[in-house]
């Protein structure tokens, strides 16, 4: 007895050293990963949704510090918050940060969406993207934006008196994609087009189980709808281009399928092609309508600022001939209208955050982040942070005369770095000109209160109902 009970004291040491290799140098964040699958994200949704959120995440900054673990979406996650941060994440973290979504993105909009992509697929796929939508492509569409902005307030707001701005932003929006991207007229099929996608964003951000029902399941099927829909459109265009040629000053589809590598072999594959249509429908619909809608809040409740962007906007229509479209040179001089924009996506970001994966175990500030892990950032924290930006909450378009000035990964509303979003260009083109065509043609004032929510995009309530009447160019 007495030898086996000395072979166990020999032991001891042992065990502890093998437990000590075995214990990560590192500790996890502080916090909590709540309950199996749902953990947080309940919370964090209904915080959206009461316009509180941003006050839920800093709660936890609070409680844990600028680094915590949580559950979102159905995976352990861990909050990063600051400049450092952002930097982090956006310049990839060298090899240790890979490109991943929650499972309701990644499943709704498919899994070779840029969003999921990392390393040489990112590289190929955001290359094929940035050919179509960098500055020097979009140039030659300025005059359709210009006629789709005019025919829409023709359509839908000349002669009323009141109107929703969100819902006819988006419709606005919408044409303008479906034009650029799919070559499509109005009709029956961008009808149903829109009908399905409306559908299929509004489950992006929803805990990802799939039964009967539920946003996600909408979603999802709505997803479906629109892959069959993009199925005949790409068939269509393919016999298009085969007998026409292909032609980069077409519409996105014609130009991706007409991409071939060194190989001779098609740029992007036709599944590539569906799940980055989806990405850039939901990038050129949501976020520009959200921004050109805040920008009319809050030209109604500032009128100096009003006055700055009307004067600006009179000055270039009264220098073109009666009835003359827009062009690159004119948006070029809209410099006072588009600092405005900015501190607008300063101050409501339409995009609330969003999602990497650790691809290794990471060391972060102290913390470990195990492999598999979501990391989540909040676009808003570095915007509000009065060390950065004095004064945050007052609106102040003089922020972004020295763009120079502004700390670099502090305003990320089209994230920043390598992973900035490659729409940028084409968000600033279609909210420029339709601020022109608003501000020179029309008065407004709000009918409906400030409030939003978050679903999980700002929503202001009742759409933004505003009164408006028709202006004349002083």
């Amino acid at each position: 007895m007495s030898v086996l009970f000395l072979s166990f004291l020999l032991l001891i040491p042992i065990l502890l050293l093998l437990r000590r290799k075995r214990k990560p140098s590192k500790r996890v964040p502080p916090g909590s990963l709540g309950m199996p699958i749902i953990g947080q994200s309940l919370g964090l949704l209904r915080a959206m949704r009461a316009n509180t959120a941003e006050k839920w995440v800093q709660e936890r900054i609070k409680k844990y510090g600028p680094i915590s673990k949580l559950s979102l979406f159905g995976k352990p996650t861990v909050l990063l918050n600051g400049q450092a941060a952002n930097k982090f994440i956006f310049s990839g973290g060298g090899n240790t940060i890979a490109n991943q979504q929650t499972q309701s993105i990644k499943m709704i909009l498919g899994d070779r969406n840029l969003l999921e992509l990392s390393g040489e697929d990112h590289s190929r796929v955001r290359g094929a993207l940035v050919s179509f939508l960098k500055p020097e492509s979009l140039k030659q569409y300025v005059g359709k934006m210009d006629e789709e902005v005019k025919r829409h307030l023709e359509m839908h707001w000349q002669g009323k008196q009141q109107v929703k701005v969100l819902p006819l932003m988006k419709t606005l929006t919408f044409n303008i994609i479906c034009y650029l991207l799919f070559g499509l007229e109005c009709g029956k099929q961008k009808d149903e087009f829109l009908d399905s996608f409306q559908a299929m964003i509004e489950g992006m951000w929803s805990v990802p189980i799939n039964v009967p029902f539920t946003r996600y399941n909408r979603s999802l099927r709505a997803s479906a709808r629109i892959d069959n829909m993009l199925k005949e459109i790409v068939h269509n265009k393919k016999i298009e281009l085969k007998q026409n040629g292909a032609s980069a000053h077409q519409d996105l589809i014609s130009c991706l399928l007409g991409m071939v590598g060194e190989d001779d072999r098609q740029v992007m594959s036709e599944k590539e092609i569906f799940h980055n249509i989806k990405l850039v429908m939901v990038a050129g619909y949501d976020t520009s309508s959200i921004l050109i809608t805040f920008i009319v809040r809050l030209l109604a409740n500032e009128p100096a600022i009003c006055a700055a962007v009307l004067q600006e906007q009179e000055e270039i229509a009264k220098s073109k001939p009666s009835g003359e479209a827009l062009t690159w040179e004119d948006l070029s001089k809209m410099k006072y209208t588009w600092r405005v924009a900015m501190e607008t996506l300063r101050m409501f970001p339409p995009i609330f955050g969003g999602f990497r994966k650790a691809a290794t175990d990471i060391e972060y500030d102290g913390y470990l982040i195990p492999k598999g892990w979501q990391i989540f950032w909040v676009t808003a924290m570095t915007h509000m942070d009065k060390s950065i930006f004095p004064e945050p909450s007052k609106f102040e378009p003089s922020r972004f005369e020295n763009q120079a000035s502004v700390p670099p990964y502090c305003f990320i509303p089209f994230g920043g770095g390598t992973r900035i979003c490659p729409g940028y260009e084409f968000a600033r083109l279609e909210t420029l000109v339709a601020i022109h065509y608003l501000v020179t043609r029309f008065s407004w004032k709000l009918c409906s209160d400030n409030l939003f929510s978050r679903d999980p995009m700002p929503q202001p309530t009742q759409g933004l109902l505003v009164q408006i009447w028709p202006r004349t160019l002083s």
